[in-house]
């Protein structure tokens, strides 16, 4: 006859000891991972303002021999303004917006003697508020 062991769970030590190397593993990888979510959406905003719109906003140029007015924006991208004479677009398949749910702030024409102006206000939503991408330059202050 076979014996049958009463003591086949895991006892009440064995289930902390468990729980406590769980624990130091996710303390020791959260804080790493935890950085990566606001690259990812800089990095994001950064190539919207630098290829993705720029490009629209270059197409959009090339067909109608100037930027989009401040008053038009990156709407004339989607929909032909009244003043786009070949217009070819839609330029972009949807209206762009930030990482953060907000729209791009666009003005042409932009400062410095650029044709336009471009920028997300960063996570902070505030402008100049010190994580600002633009198409002129990234302010950063950390």
């Amino acid at each position: 006859m076979t014996k049958i062991n009463k003591n086949l769970g895991f006892t009440l030590i064995e289930l902390m000891l468990v729980v406590i190397i769980i624990s130091i593993l996710g303390a020791m990888v959260i804080p790493r991972l935890a950085g990566r979510t606001e690259q990812a959406r800089h990095a994001a905003a950064k190539a919207d303002i630098e290829v993705n719109i720029g490009t629209a906003l270059d197409l959009y140029e090339l067909d109608n021999e100037s930027y989009p007015t401040t008053e038009e924006g990156l709407n004339a991208l989607l929909v032909k303004p009244a003043s786009a004479g070949n217009w070819r677009g839609p330029y972009l398949k949807k209206r762009p917006i930030d990482p953060w749910g907000r729209p791009y702030d666009y003005k042409s024409p932009g400062t410095d003697a650029r044709d336009y102006d471009l920028r997300s206000l960063g996570k902070d939503g505030v402008e100049g508020g010190g994580d600002d991408i633009t198409n002129g330059q990234e302010v950063e202050t950390k």
